[in-house]
């Protein structure tokens, strides 16, 4: 097991920057707001936690990337920022994948993200992924099928069978496809996975300063140990691109959060007990920041 630790000092750099003009914009934030970001940077600090790597197989060492900080991110010149006509992100639930999504993005979206039972598979020689992104075209897909707690299991319903080759357009091979039960673990999992996939079409690269939503994840346990939540650092960049307060988006997920969905008259209660724990941080922030 090994603990990535920076020093404050490049923490620091990492998430206010060396630019004269990068550091007047970070003192447009509150105290308030500073005081969460900055938590990070004290010994004592509560919020965010170093990453802890536990084996060979998780992401950093299986795939080595250069640490991407703030600068970095504002300076990239292919990232996507929102603007009036592309401003909505989309969920589409989706048989086939990036193609699918291209052909059905709406005018106004900045992205649209396709959800699917489908296991993934970007090239022959990988394992699987939990998602897949095209940062450059706003598009993105994940996949629900090994969040399932039945995935492994050797009746499992979610399997293409093999040797089928539909034709371009025939999506009647996802004719009553199985659908798993929405868990509360299952509907966490998930959200970690579309948070990181959006994220990436922000511009965030995988996180290696602490312990984020943007991290990479190789396997289930490396994903199910890994926040929900984004470090100053990627949220910094992540706020930077669509300017809302931070308070205010905390008060939302945590309104997400506190809300089953009964009110709203669905039948099916939002299954939130996972999320108590995310609940609590967000209650913090919150509390720090007033």
């Amino acid at each position: 097991m090994q603990i990535i630790e920076h020093p404050v000092k490049k923490l620091r750099a990492a998430l206010i920057s060396s630019r004269l003009d990068l550091i007047e914009r970070y003192q447009q934030y509150s105290d308030g707001e500073k005081k969460v970001l900055e938590d990070c940077l004290r010994p004592d600090g509560v919020l965010f936690r170093a990453i802890t790597v536990r084996s060979d197989s998780d992401w950093i060492p299986a795939h080595p990337e250069e640490s991407y900080d703030f600068q970095s991110f504002f300076s990239n010149p292919y990232r996507s920022t929102p603007c009036k006509g592309h401003h909505t992100i989309y969920i589409q639930t989706i048989g086939d994948l990036l193609r699918f999504l291209k052909k059905r993005k709406p005018k106004d979206a900045f992205c649209i993200v396709g959800i699917t039972m489908i296991d993934l598979y970007p090239k022959e020689s990988w394992n699987f992924v939990f998602g897949q992104a095209s940062l450059t075209e706003g598009m993105g897909v994940f996949s629900f099928a090994r969040y399932d707690d039945n995935f492994y299991q050797r009746n499992y319903a979610g399997q293409l069978k093999k040797g089928s080759k539909p034709k371009p357009g025939d999506y009647s091979v996802f004719n009553n496809y199985y659908i798993p039960p929405i868990t509360s673990t299952l509907l966490l999992r998930s959200c970690k996975v579309v948070s990181h996939e959006v994220g990436h079409m922000f511009g965030l690269q995988h996180c290696q300063w602490l312990q984020c939503v943007m991290q990479g994840s190789n396997h289930l346990e490396e994903s199910d140990r890994g926040p929900l939540s984004l470090c100053p650092i990627c949220l910094r960049e992540l706020q930077s691109s669509i300017g809302s307060k931070i308070a205010d988006r905390y008060k939302a997920l945590l309104q997400w959060v506190h809300d089953d969905g009964g009110s709203a008259g669905v039948h099916a209660v939002k299954p939130t007990e996972a999320f108590q724990e995310y609940g609590q941080w967000l209650q913090r922030c919150l509390a720090m920041m007033e």
